[in-house]
């Protein structure tokens, strides 16, 4: 009898983290009196830097009651910009470790654990054990691994994420409503589950006569859905009750699109981000701005082709295919593309899926081969460089 799925996933997750712990000691070799880290850094002080000190900050100062400014007058980067529940976990399980950093580190080494056996699980009944453990090692090695083992908060809401996507797929909607709130609270993001909720409930109303629809399933969807839009906005009420102002979060937000852009318009307006993106970068590349609008229409239609008519995309089935377009859809309407857009990405994950179904060896090695490379690559620019603008985790 072979391994438990769990057991070779353990096997799998812990060589990967051996291989990301050797590629942060290079890095740390590698590092400079020009890195933000300095000379030789220790593994410690590389897991803690970037956003990890500011999920620190909140939990030792609190998240402030009067907004930063700049010189200028404009809202300054603050707290408020990271949510609470790993920055208090990580908390609480350091009172016994020892340290914030000690707590942040093992949670996400656990939760990206937890987050691999869900993918398997999430994955397996579409593609095959097989294929879903090829899906894992990718996952596990893939470029933006270094996240399960820094002080960020992507590794729990991915096993959270993954989590929520499994019941939707086993139609267990009771444990949603306490998965919900915790990935609302944890990254930002569950609005994009809202939006997958509501376009897999029409997806179900269409199919409903191959496909049952019991009343049942409609009140969870919408009730769920309910909750993830009131937890989506729930944050913003909240910075807005303790400031004063019903602008805090989305005017923290916009203060680290200033790096880049500068102040333009002062308020968040959807889609503003790509369309700034596109012109900011095509320049500094010399490509022009026209050429940065055509590439940016081109990228929302190649994507929405690949994700309606690729097959491997069609085998890792509805879930998957919806919620990665719906977080693309949040993604375009929110974000500012830039160096982070790499981990911004990290929860559509499941689509390593569609890489491991080809049968070939050789393109599956090819394929884990580049996902380690990408991460080195990853590491050595945040980590052992760090250093300008496009180097920013």
């Amino acid at each position: 009898m072979g391994w438990p799925a769990a057991a070779r996933i353990a096997v799998v997750y812990v060589v990967a983290r051996l291989v990301t712990t050797g590629f942060f000691l290079l890095a740390s070799a590698l590092s400079g009196p020009g890195s933000r880290y300095g000379v030789a850094p220790s593994l410690g002080e590389l897991a803690l830097g970037w956003d990890a000190q500011w999920y620190w900050f909140a939990v030792v100062a609190g998240y402030p009651t009067d907004l930063p400014l700049t010189p200028q007058g404009s809202v300054a980067e603050n707290a408020w910009a990271f949510l609470p529940v790993y920055a208090y976990l990580s908390a609480g399980l350091g009172t016994l470790l020892g340290s914030w950093g000690a707590g942040a580190v093992v949670i996400s080494l656990a939760a990206g654990f937890g987050a691999s056996v869900a993918l398997h699980a999430l994955l397996s009944d579409r593609i095959g054990d097989g294929a879903a453990m090829w899906a894992v090692a990718f996952f596990a090695c893939g470029p933006l691994a270094a996240l399960f083992q820094v002080g960020y908060a992507e590794s729990l809401f991915l096993f959270l994420l993954f989590l929520a996507l499994r019941c939707v797929q086993l139609r267990r909607w009771g444990w949603l409503y306490l998965l919900v709130p915790l990935m609302g609270f944890t990254r930002p993001g569950i609005l994009a589950f809202a939006l997958f909720l509501g376009l897999y409930g029409i997806h179900r109303f269409f199919r409903r006569r191959s496909e049952p629809l019991p009343v049942r399933d409609v009140a969870h969807l919408v009730g769920v859905a309910f909750v993830a839009v009131v937890v989506g906005f729930a944050w913003q009420v909240i910075a807005g009750v303790v400031t004063g102002d019903p602008g805090a979060y989305l005017a923290t937000e916009l203060a680290w699109r200033r790096n880049w852009v500068g102040d333009t318009s002062g308020r968040f307006v959807p889609v503003e981000g790509w369309i700034q993106a596109a012109g900011f970068w095509f320049s500094r590349w010399g490509l022009g701005v026209t050429a940065g609008y055509v590439a940016l229409v081109l990228l929302v239609f190649g994507t929405a082709a690949v994700l309606i008519f690729a097959p491997q995309v069609k085998r890792l089935g509805v879930e998957v295919r919806l919620w990665s377009a719906s977080y693309f859809v949040y993604l375009l309407l929110v974000f500012f593309p830039q160096s982070s857009i790499f981990r911004l990405l990290v929860p559509i994950s499941p689509l390593w899926g569609a890489f491991a179904v080809p049968p070939s060896r050789a393109w599956r090695l090819t394929v884990l081969g580049a996902a380690l490379l990408g991460q080195w690559w990853w590491i050595y620019n945040m980590y052992a460089l760090g250093n300008t603008f496009w180097q920013i985790p």
